[in-house]
């Protein structure tokens, strides 16, 4: 049997098993011992099994998922995303739009310390809701905004999804997490653009929140501080090069939890809690990271990376025109496979592509990060949406996914800038 109709068979039974709803990690580690055990033999199938788990599990440089994991956990316990919203009101809270500008800030400081964008919707959702209900935002803008918000979990630093991409193609993390800082950035700018738009020509009359005074904005950023030493000691120590990222989510997860307890908003019945929450989430990443290793020699053996390469540079399309064509794949395959397991899936494949064309690795892993991001927020899998759907009850997905619609027109826009000026990207991480 050929190697091209081993590999075609091995996605069909791929997506079959994603439809009858067997895990992504499972799916890929079946088809993947399958796929290698058909080409080779079953006993080399079984040695890869055999060590493959062992190896990852202990793998160094993994070590800082699930402690960057723990401090979102803490950091989500302790309320601290309560207090930074608060603030982030203060400030914008009188602005039109400001209720729904203040989230998507919120949003943003809260992945700063978290990397998980299901976390970060789930805990300002139940943050944010209720307030932009109270002041009359309409059931698919308030929920879209924070559906929207919560997708900077995996681009701003520390981001999960960044770090595995890093792992997989053997790429600086610290530099990674870097040059997602002003992308990151300039997308909470073209989300506030697009709520002043929206509130402008589609909110009707939503109420302004009263101004509040420069004592009490001042007042409000007491409650920040935790954030902000816990952003400014995890990326201001990778930036100036004192200790790695692994190191510096150690650091990060023992500085949140000993903030956490000082303060007296976590004790430690609440501490084992977040352990646990933790080990369940890491737990479900390392699945899919296993399965995702095994899928990968199946790849290699049937030279599916290598065909794929060969067969978009024969097009002859440019490096821009073959890129369009790398993105429109993942924007429409993320309308079935959520983010993480899109970048661990796709990777191996469009890595190579990339090397050939000549792109930069870290800036690659930026744009196709914010473009599986759209996945968090596209139907019919929209992680953030289910999200969303189950905490705002009574709201249809119909109306979040209508809500979404304007994010993802900017967000469309932000690939097309970073794409377009790579400095974006690249300008932070060349000066480390």
């Amino acid at each position: 049997m050929s190697p091209e109709v081993v590999a075609i068979g091995g996605f069909v039974v791929l997506f079959v098993l994603l439809i009858l709803r067997v895990p992504i990690g499972v799916a890929m580690g079946i088809v993947g011992l399958g796929g290698f055990g058909l080409m080779t033999s079953m006993q080399p199938a079984l040695s890869v099994l055999a060590q493959s788990p062992i190896r990852t599990v202990t793998d160094y440089s993994l070590s800082l998922i699930p402690m960057f994991i723990l401090m979102g956990t803490v950091a989500s316990a302790s309320g601290m995303s309560t207090e930074l919203y608060r603030a982030a009101n203060a400030w914008l809270g009188h602005m039109k739009g400001g209720v729904a500008m203040s989230t998507v800030a919120a949003c943003g400081g809260f992945s700063a310390i978290c990397g998980s964008s299901v976390a970060t919707a789930a805990t300002m959702a139940k943050v944010a809701l209720p307030e932009m209900k109270r002041y009359g935002y309409p059931d698919s803008m308030a929920t879209g905004v924070i559906a929207s918000g919560g997708t900077l979990g995996i681009l701003i630093p520390p981001s999960v999804v960044l770090a595995l991409y890093g792992v997989l193609t053997e790429q600086d993390i610290g530099k990674l997490f870097i040059a997602g800082l002003l992308p990151g950035l300039l997308a909470i700018f073209f989300y506030m653009i697009t709520i002043r738009l929206y509130v402008r020509f589609k909110g009707g009359a939503i109420p302004r929140q009263e101004r509040a005074t420069l004592r009490e904005r001042l007042e409000s950023m007491r409650g920040v501080w935790a954030i902000a030493l816990l952003f400014i000691f995890i990326i201001g120590g990778i930036y100036g090069g004192v200790f790695t990222p692994s190191e510096a989510a150690g650091m990060g997860a023992m500085v949140a939890i000993i903030i956490s307890m000082v303060r007296r908003k976590l004790d430690l019945r609440g501490l084992f809690k977040c352990l646990v929450e933790a080990i369940q989430i890491s737990a479900g990443i390392f699945m899919i990271l296993l399965g995702a290793i095994l899928f990968g020699y199946f790849l290699t053996v049937t030279q599916v990376p290598q065909n794929v390469a060969n067969t978009l540079l024969s097009w002859n399309l440019g490096p821009t025109g073959t890129l369009l064509v790398i993105l429109g794949f993942l924007v429409l395959l993320g309308c079935v496979l959520d983010a993480m397991a899109m970048v661990i899936l796709m990777v191996p494949i469009l890595y190579p592509v990339s090397v050939a064309l000549g792109f930069d690795p870290i800036w690659f892993g930026v744009v196709m990060v914010m473009t599986v991001e759209l996945a968090l927020i596209t139907p019919p899998v929209g992680m953030n949406i289910f999200v969303i759907s189950a905490l705002a009850r009574g709201v249809g997905m119909q109306k979040i996914y209508a809500g979404v619609l304007p994010f993802v027109a900017a967000d469309f826009l932000r690939i097309g800038m970073v794409i377009a000026f790579p400095a974006i990207a690249l300008y932070l991480p060349s000066t480390m």
